[in-house]
């Protein structure tokens, strides 16, 4: 039987013929009493005037109106005979009739509709039946609850997986229609898979099913019943947060997943599932204003969770003080979810700054990892407590400047730093690793590390510190050696003597330094620590020659230079530190036939000069550019002078033959056969002109090294003039009057007037730098302030451009 609706709702029994339609659905047609016959509709509230005529109340009534607001006496609208009064009779019988007929025939529609909404059905006939029951709920609220029993819901939520996206859309509409200020008819639909189907409509991001889903589940999550099972959906609540959160144009669709959001929140998973997906605020407000259990159970959670930097830097703001009261003031297991909670918002910069704000380090320090006795925290807690310290360390705050009590002592006081040295000592790996690390942390600053460097002298634990380098666990080797590596500047003879005065601890360096797994931190900071040290100490020098120190180093060179080892983070520590430790070599070439083979057999020199790239870090240059120094030192000493052949009995016979052969291919500084890999000459290769281009660095330290190098061409021992003409070629003579005029720092300053005055000693020119009044002036103001040394060296210069009297000047007074 082919059976629909139309659009008004009025059912066609297609080709079936009227009495077999009745006969089977009970459908009865519309009679004519019960249709007003001024709406042609069937009445509801149906009344009689005068004439015994009958009409909708509401449409007499309008007659009436109309009729006086004409002028006229009202009469009836059907015989329109003037009527003496307008009294509405009730037509109750009419009433009970037409109430009666209409539960028949509702009850016959909805039979229809239990049939026509099924998968089998056409998608009109379905769509047709669901608009009705829409029409159906909502003539009256007992409606809903007729739907409910005749088992209509299952139905309609069958439709969700209906092929047609219109029967879909018309579906999630009906259910909502059905489920509005009806909560079983909500419940009902939490039956079977129903709310994981709604949930799946929100991946159609801005489709009319999109908009109706999230308009079904608002609806839904009213129920509190409910509310869990929502959650409990996989992505429900990751979906609705970021609909909530997103800049779409549908605001109604974004207003109704927020308004859904805020009914899922009466359930606590769902507010850790919603913290869990970056919507924190509900968890924070259970955290702050919930019961003493729930507050514990926030607590514990936000601890768990993986919070980005920016919701750390918000749980900070927010309720860093409350979980801090709670780490203070707790019982144990308290304590231990704010301990928790705490760490994970420790370990991002600003939101550690944040809780050093709200007052961590008192308690942290002196109420958790220092107390002992009955009150003190198990091992695994002083473990999170000490990882939070190392966190909040790690932010770079000034703790010279926070105070842990009313005492005034700070994380700097020597007292504070003994009692970590002494909890090093005296705990497990882990707990010896975080302290390790916090004081790594402390001495990362100029401002903190002489406390820090005072404290360690004074507690004598220099040599257990040194033994970190040899645990078995990789932290901890890390954090002793960043920490060994931050102190060296200011006890590296400490350092080096405890290192050479204990077997194995250099091998072992040496050992984490040859291994080929890349560039790691710990590697790093080994090859860091031993190139901070005294470079001058020969003895620790022979230990690392003898350990095949500097063989495992050349190698890690030759290495990066053919791009073999790949840069990371660690790269330029790596290859400071490499450079670093080569350099040491070149401090102990005198008298030393051992190292100057092992210089010329890796030739060295050319890795310096190599080395001097400007765009390299400013460390490896300082490094190459004072190794330089050193191995152009012994230039004079290396370069290969040629031989005097002693004239013989002939030469005194025949005069002629007495006159000795030109020697062609001398070094014109050192006057004898030089190369930059035998005699470590600068001149060949490039290692001049790198130099000179040093001079131009930003980094003062890069340029006080370069200009020493260079120094030697013009030093005590070379044909000074031919050290000139080099510079000149290479120029740098101009770079170096700037350094001159610029007096940037006080080596600069005693370098560069030594330098001018070496190479004014150059007729030439003396007399050309004599019109530039600028380095005049500068002489001048290095005569007057320098100290002794380099007010002596000022004044030859100043002689040489005539600028003091000197008798015996290198050229006339000019008028």
């Amino acid at each position: 039987m082919a059976e629909s609706f139309d659009g008004s709702g009025s059912y066609h029994p297609g080709s079936t013929s009227d009495d077999s339609y009745h006969e089977k659905t009970h459908f009865e047609p519309i009679y004519e009493s019960f249709l007003c016959p001024l709406t042609k509709q069937v009445m509801k509230d149906p009344v009689t005037i005068e004439t015994g005529r009958t009409f909708e109340r509401e449409a007499i009534e309008k007659w009436f109106k109309e009729c006086r607001d004409r002028g006229r006496r009202p009469s009836c609208p059907l015989t329109r005979r003037e009527l003496n009064n307008t009294d509405l009779n009730p037509s109750i019988a009419i009433r009970n009739t037409i109430e009666e007929w209409t539960k028949r025939n509702e009850a016959a529609r909805l039979d229809i509709c239990c049939r026509s909404i099924t998968p089998a059905s056409s998608e009109s006939t379905v769509f047709q039946a669901l608009e009705h029951v829409i029409s159906f709920c909502q003539k009256s609220r007992p409606n809903k609850q007729v739907v409910r029993n005749l088992g209509l819901i299952p139905q309609i939520a069958e439709m969700l997986k209906n092929s047609s996206s219109k029967v879909r859309c018309k579906a999630l509409e009906t259910l909502r229609i059905v489920a509005e200020e009806d909560i079983e008819n909500k419940e009902a639909m939490a039956a079977g898979d129903t709310i994981r189907t709604i949930v799946k409509f929100l991946s159609h991001d801005g489709s009319q099913e999109w908009e109706e889903a999230v308009s079904l589940l608002c609806e839904l999550s009213e129920s509190e019943n409910l509310c869990e099972k929502i959650g409990g959906v996989s992505g429900a609540i990751l979906i609705l947060v970021g609909m909530a959160s997103s800049k779409s144009e549908n605001i109604v669709a974004v207003e109704r997943a927020e308004k859904t959001l805020e009914n899922l929140e009466r359930c606590e998973k769902n507010v850790k599932q919603m913290a869990e997906n970056g919507r924190l605020q509900p968890l924070l407000t259970l955290l702050l204003e919930g019961s003493a259990e729930t507050r514990l159970s926030m607590a514990a959670y936000l601890g768990e969770i993986v919070l980005s930097n920016d919701v750390k830097v918000f749980v900070a703001q927010t309720a860093g003080s409350s979980l801090i009261d709670i780490m203070r003031s707790g019982n144990m297991h308290a304590r231990e979810a704010a301990l928790k909670a705490l760490n994970q918002i420790s370990s991002h910069d600003m939101s550690a700054k944040l809780l050093i704000e709200a007052g961590i380090l008192p308690p942290l320090v002196k109420d958790l990892l220092f107390t002992v006795g009955a009150n003190q925290l198990p091992m695994r807690l002083k473990e999170v407590s000490a990882t939070i310290l190392a966190n909040v360390v790690a932010s770079g705050s000034d703790f010279e400047a926070i105070s842990l009590g009313p005492s005034g002592q700070t994380l700097v006081s020597e007292d504070i730093i003994h009692n970590l040295l002494h909890l090093i000592s005296n705990t497990g790996p882990a707990i010896e690793c975080k302290l390790l690390q916090v004081l790594a942390g402390l001495t990362n600053s100029s401002a903190t590390v002489v406390s820090i460097v005072s404290a360690i002298k004074s507690s004598g634990a220099t040599v257990s510190l040194i033994q970190f380098i040899e645990a078995p666990q990789r932290e901890i080797r890390v954090a002793s050696l960043k920490l060994l590596h931050n102190i060296s500047p200011h006890m590296g003879q400490e350092l080096a003597d405890a290192l050479c005065a204990t077997a194995g601890q250099l091998g072992s360096l040496i050992k984490v330094i040859s291994e080929n797994n890349g560039i790691s931190e710990e590697q790093a900071s080994a090859v860091g620590l031993l190139a901070s040290l005294p470079e001058r100490d020969s003895g620790l020098t022979r230990r690392l020659l003898d350990e095949g120190a500097f063989d495992v180093v050349i190698s890690r060179v030759i290495r990066i230079q053919q791009g073999i080892t790949r840069g990371n983070r660690f790269y330029t520590l790596y290859l400071e530190g490499l450079i670093g430790v080569l350099s040491r070599l070149t401090y102990i070439l005198h008298d030393e036939p051992e190292i100057v083979y092992m210089v010329r057999e890796h030739n060295l020199a050319a890795i310096f000069v190599d080395m001097l790239q400007m765009n390299g870090p400013d460390k490896v240059q300082v490094y190459s550019a004072m190794a330089l120094e050193n191995l152009s030192e012994q230039s004079r000493l290396l370069t290969r002078i040629p031989e005097v052949v002693e004239p013989g009995i002939c030469c005194s016979i025949f005069p002629c033959l007495s006159k000795q052969p030109v020697v062609t291919g001398l070094c014109p500084v050192h006057q004898g056969f030089c190369s930059l890999k035998e005699s470590f000459c600068l001149l060949d290769g490039k290692g001049v002109e790198r130099l000179v281009a040093c001079l131009e660095h930003t980094n003062e330290k890069v340029v006080e090294a370069a200009l020493a190098a260079l120094c030697t061409l013009l030093a005590d021992g070379v044909v000074i003039d031919q050290g000139v003409d080099v510079l000149v070629n290479a120029e740098g003579i101009q770079a170096i009057l700037d350094i001159l005029v610029e007096n940037r720092t006080e080596v600069l300053r005693f370098r560069a007037v030594w330098a001018v005055e070496r190479i004014l000693r150059t007729e030439e020119i003396a007399y050309q730098v004599s019109a530039d009044q600028r380095v005049g002036t500068a002489l001048v103001e290095a005569f007057r302030h320098g100290d002794y040394r380099t007010k002596q060296t000022a004044e030859h210069a100043l002689k040489h451009i005539d600028r003091l009297p000197n008798f015996s000047g290198i050229f006339p007074k000019m008028g």
